[in-house]
């Protein structure tokens, strides 16, 4: 199985929504688009299921010795943004309901509906009303749902709304078992933190246009920023004497009034020491990668040609 999208471009009226976009999914990864709103997510999306198609450029899915212009609906899981479910029915009868409309026999929808339902700790619950479930809940009820007929290709759109910490790790151990069963997973959130631990690769979007892509290494390589220093002094000198000595590198100050200085590789870390030991003395000296967030921030600031970027 391999999603190959070839230059494609989609308009609505005198909106260009996606620009000339590319990029590869290949089989069994867990691959992320991220963006900020309106980036041109949901417009991919759509083109991906074959709900609109592009106006220029190619999309190519080859499956089971064969092509198509979007992903079959026979093979595809989809969680979209619109949540699709009946609140009034019951959890189980809302699964076994479209576990039938993919095909699926009864006496295996109840068997894959309890196994996951257990999973989420709503085994107990699925005679119940999806609306007397909490919000929270109601989410992993519309994971389990977009699974249950174990399709090849699983595109979820924010599939960590509404959830606490706990059952976002929930829904991270989810997520990595779909990939030991070998589904494909394209997913679209906005929590980085959840991203970082689960996504093989990732397309960073912007305004309909590529900014990043790559796994996480090749990112940090294209961003040109392969870690930081996170420096301490006991007397914090003025910015623009910091500015004059740190001419070659990109730094800020976080939350704790701490300099950060941006590194674009280990290479560098020598120049950096002997510019900041210019500056006074040093009391706490840190080294560290910019983690998804970061990179995300700057990459974005970057694209839309901010003139500062702050560290969050």
């Amino acid at each position: 199985m391999q999603i190959s999208v070839e230059g494609v471009v989609k308009s609505y009226a005198h909106v260009k929504a996606v620009k000339g976009m590319s990029f590869i999914v290949n089989e069994g990864e867990i691959f992320a688009l991220l963006g900020p709103n309106g980036a041109g997510k949901s417009s991919l999306v759509r083109m991906l299921v074959g709900f609109t198609h592009a106006d220029e450029g190619r999309i190519a899915v080859h499956l089971n010795d064969q092509e198509y212009g979007a992903i079959p609906n026979d093979e595809l899981g989809y969680l979209p943004e619109d949540r699709g479910l009946y609140a009034e029915k019951t959890v189980s009868q809302n699964l076994l309901y479209f576990a039938a409309l993919h095909g699926l026999d009864k006496s295996t929808a109840k068997e894959r509906m309890d196994y996951w339902l257990e999973r989420f700790e709503l085994l107990d619950r699925k005679d119940q009303p999806l609306k007397s479930l909490s919000k929270g809940n109601q989410q992993k009820v519309q994971l389990v749902n977009a699974v249950l007929h174990q399709p090849k290709i699983v595109i979820l759109d924010e599939p960590f709304s509404g959830l606490d910490p706990i059952n976002q790790e929930k829904v991270v151990v989810f997520l990595a078992e779909l990939k030991q069963q070998g589904m494909t997973v394209i997913l679209s959130a906005h929590q980085m933190s959840m991203v970082e631990k689960l996504a093989d690769r990732m397309l960073l979007m912007n305004h309909g246009e590529v900014v990043l892509y790559g796994s996480l290494n090749d990112i940090q390589q294209q961003i040109g920023v392969g870690a930081q220093l996170l420096v301490e002094f006991e007397e914090l000198p003025k910015v623009e004497t910091i500015a004059m000595a740190l001419q070659n590198f990109e730094f800020s100050f976080n939350e704790h009034h701490l300099l950060e200085v941006n590194l674009a590789s280990a290479s560098q870390v020598n120049e950096a020491l002997t510019q900041l030991l210019t500056l006074g003395h040093i009391t706490k000296l840190e080294s560290k990668k910019m983690d998804l967030h970061q990179l995300y921030l700057k990459a974005i600031s970057d694209h839309q040609g901010a003139p500062d970027y702050v560290a969050a």
